[in-house]
């Protein structure tokens, strides 16, 4: 009876043992088949970049110096030397050209002539006046005869005068038979050539001056307003990853007959050396005062009657609803201007049928 009593309770732990084992077996079941029936979603998804609300133009131009000189000789005569060429540096003083002197040397030496001659003149009528004078005291002489003195004495310091600055300006002249450049710059174009007769003040040289460049751009009529009172800023193609500050210095006041387009000079301050004349730049240009907005799909808007909002997805898959503050809505975009950060990754398809406890997988694109 005793071993029947034993035999029975050994049969009903085994029993709860089994059914113990049975339970756990059944429960990892479970997990499995609702790991499976859970499956991470595949979206696609729209990164937000915050932009200025008008976008910025950029323009192709060109860099110029702002004083460019077209350089001549002050007096006419017959080029003996041209001393520099084209893209050739030159500072304040450098020679530039000469004129053959000859005449100027002869015309410097009948000045002199004429005032040393002028002087004996002066010399002469001035001893006649006083002689004059003390006839006139001694009463032996007229008041005419007195007045006549004076008066060539009077015309003969006129003419030593006038001898005197036609020494100067001879001396002038001959010193501007050598054509020197007056501020740091560099040759842009020769026009003359030993042996050619050339006027007084016409072109010889051309020469850019390195105090100041400025980037030179056609502007349409439509951005004429922007030009004025935005902000600007010049790239290089030469130097693409570098920015010069820009400001508008001078803006064309009529257009261009053919391409309708403003001529707009921008000064670069900032600009050094390296900033050759004559390459090639990008002008951007952008509204001092706008807001800044992010452009993202129409269909990534969820909307259940409180307050738009976006899905955002991290770096683990997954979501969160985040409400964001609407700029306005256009044909395929929505512009927002705050709510998620700035390279966010929000879903842009399917929205409707998110969970926010589901796990979520980024695809580049959703195939069926």
């Amino acid at each position: 009876m005793l071993a029947r009593t034993i035999l029975a309770s050994y049969s009903k732990l085994l029993a709860g043992v089994a059914l113990a084992f049975l339970a756990v077996a059944l429960a990892g079941c479970d997990d499995k088949v609702a790991e499976k029936s859970a499956p991470t979603r595949p979206v696609l998804v729209a990164t937000a970049h915050y932009e200025p609300e008008t976008p910025a133009r950029s323009f192709v131009g060109t860099i110029k110096p702002r004083i460019e000189a077209d350089m001549g000789f002050r007096v006419p005569g017959k080029v003996a030397r041209r001393l520099v060429e084209v893209g050739q540096t030159v500072e304040v003083g450098t020679p530039l050209a000469t004129l053959d002197e000859v005449d100027l040397k002869l015309q410097a030496e009948q000045a002199v002539a004429e005032f040393t001659a002028a002087t004996g003149v002066v010399a002469q009528a001035v001893a006649a006046e006083n002689r004059a004078k003390e006839l006139k005291v001694k009463g032996w002489t007229t008041d005419a005869a007195l007045d006549s003195a004076k008066a060539a004495a009077d015309e003969a310091r006129a003419r030593l005068n006038r001898a005197e600055r036609s020494v100067d300006l001879t001396k002038n002249s001959l010193s501007y038979a050598t054509l020197a450049a007056d501020a740091r710059g560099v040759v842009t174009a020769t026009l003359i050539e030993p042996g050619q007769v050339v006027a007084a003040g016409q072109t010889a040289i051309r020469v850019a001056r390195f105090a100041e460049k400025e980037a030179v751009v056609a502007i349409p009529e439509t951005l004429v307003e922007r030009a004025k009172t935005g902000s600007a800023s010049v790239t290089l193609w030469s130097e693409p990853n570098k920015k010069y500050a820009a400001k508008l210095r001078e803006i064309s006041p009529s257009a261009d007959p053919a391409t309708r387009t403003y001529l707009a000079k921008f000064s670069l301050p900032e600009a050094g050396d390296s900033v050759e004349l004559g390459m090639t730049a990008t002008l951007t240009l952008c509204d001092k005062k706008t807001a800044r907005v992010a452009r993202l799909p129409l269909s990534a808007l969820y909307d259940a009657g409180d307050k738009p909002s976006f899905y955002v997805v991290d770096d683990a898959g997954d979501i969160s609803l985040k409400p964001v503050t609407i700029k306005a809505y256009e044909s395929n975009d929505v512009v927002i201007t705050g709510g998620v950060e700035e390279g966010a990754k929000v879903v842009a398809l399917g929205v409707q049928k998110l969970d926010p406890s589901q796990k979520v997988r980024v695809v580049s694109s959703l195939s069926f």
